[in-house]
């Protein structure tokens, strides 16, 4: 397994690890599916902030950051996102992929990084914890899907001092 900036033609790869986990589980609150464009216009945008796990020429796993809220005074809080394809789970991917992106993140000065994660996806909590994340809130019934509202927790890590 290699983990390495993603690239324009990695999207349709992308694509195939998140949309399953879109329509299929509780992980993500959207229901939008993503498109191969889409994936290629954040891939350019996030300008370097965007990684992949791949084994044997197979994505297997993502993760990216990008603004946490809009406006100058949060220039340095960034969101990321981290998804694996079942099989890559409980590998080592999702570290591999975090190591790179939090160096890269702190690499452009980014002082705390957080994520945003479904009380429906408590491995996913376990994972951040584990990574030194911190749990900071619980959002309660802010996600809508599957008909039923779902709560949020956020969690954060400090990468600069």
């Amino acid at each position: 397994m290699i983990v390495r900036a993603a690239l324009i033609g990695d999207a349709k790869g992308i694509c195939a690890v998140w949309n399953p986990l879109i329509q299929d589980t509780a992980t993500t609150f959207t229901s939008d599916m993503k498109t191969v464009a889409g994936i290629q216009q954040d891939i350019e945008a996030r300008k370097g902030a965007y990684f992949v796990a791949e084994n044997n020429d197979e994505i297997i796993g993502f993760a990216s950051y990008f603004p946490f809220r809009g406006g100058p005074g949060y220039a340095y809080t960034k969101e990321h996102s981290i998804n694996l394809a079942p099989q890559a789970r409980g590998q080592g991917a999702g570290r591999a992929l975090m190591q790179a992106l939090e160096q890269h993140a702190a690499d452009q000065g980014v002082h705390s990084l957080w994520a945003g994660i479904s009380a429906e996806n408590p491995s996913g909590v376990s994972f951040h914890e584990k990574l030194g994340f911190t749990h900071i809130a619980r959002l309660p019934e802010v996600g809508f899907k599957f008909d039923r509202w779902m709560d949020l927790i956020l969690m954060q890590k400090f990468l600069r001092p």
